[in-house]
């Protein structure tokens, strides 16, 4: 008879339950984080809609997304009429005209500074995760550390060989807030996972933590990434052979 203890009904079903749970949650919750998303910008867009132009006119219900596409539609076009002369020197009058109010001109260009950085490609964000002693000696904090630059701060505050880099510690589960701090190099311990990777791993308050990918070092000194397998045929010089073949072995 085997020994494996049997599993009974209520824990079979508590496993079902737990199993089908797993499933549908990032489902729902990714379905209705979706859907809100779509309804606010549906009740932005619509008002300013002409009711001749608008589907919910002709139709019995709403047409949930269509001020979505709406919207899509007229933030690529400004996009092509600005990327012209014309709309350069219009974008330009528009931006001498908010620099002369106090108060717009400094929200508008942190604003426009946060967005150029966030969605350009220079690679001007973050460049990689790292930790840090915080808040105290022997307690380590996530953060991601953004690229070397010569500031201010690093005109008075800065160590010979060992600079100031900004840091930035999100706080859990939500990582859009968090602390703004300079630490030494020196104190920066850095890590191999991915900016997505400690996203995650904050969101999930450490429950979701990349795997470790182990570093292979080839006789150079490179490390190698990533699984290693043997190369295909043709693929790179071949071993040389040796000049004694069977045929030409003694005998013995």
């Amino acid at each position: 008879m085997s020994d494996a203890p049997k599993t009974s009904g209520m824990t079979r079903l508590r496993n079902y339950f737990l199993t089908g749970f797993i499933v549908c949650a990032p489902l729902a919750i990714t379905a209705y984080i979706a859907w809100s998303v779509v309804g606010w910008v549906d009740s932005w867009v619509k008002p300013y809609i002409p009711a001749r132009y608008s589907p919910d006119t002709y139709l019995p219900f709403p047409v949930p997304g269509f001020g979505l596409i709406v919207a899509l539609f007229l933030i690529t076009l400004i996009g092509f009429l600005a990327a012209n002369i014309v709309g350069r020197a219009i974008v330009s009058f528009g931006e001498r005209l908010l620099g002369r109010m106090p108060l717009v001109r400094g929200i508008y260009g942190s604003l426009k500074q946060i967005f150029e950085t966030v969605l350009s490609n220079k690679g001007d964000m973050f460049r990689q995760v790292g930790l840090v002693e915080y808040p105290r000696k022997g307690v380590w904090s996530l953060v991601f550390v953004a690229g070397e630059r010569h500031t201010e701060i690093n005109e008075k505050l800065d160590q010979e060989g060992d600079p100031l880099i900004a840091v930035f510690m999100p706080c859990t589960p939500n990582p859009t807030t968090g602390f703004l701090m300079y630490v030494l190099k020196s104190d920066i311990v850095l890590l191999d996972m991915t900016i997505e990777d400690g996203a995650k791993l904050i969101v999930s308050a450490g429950l979701v933590a990349p795997e470790v990918k182990t570093k292979v070092l080839t006789v150079n000194g490179e490390p190698i990434n990533g699984t290693l397998a043997n190369p295909p045929l043709g693929s790179g010089p071949q071993p040389a052979r040796s000049n004694r073949t069977a045929s030409s072995r003694p005998n013995k």
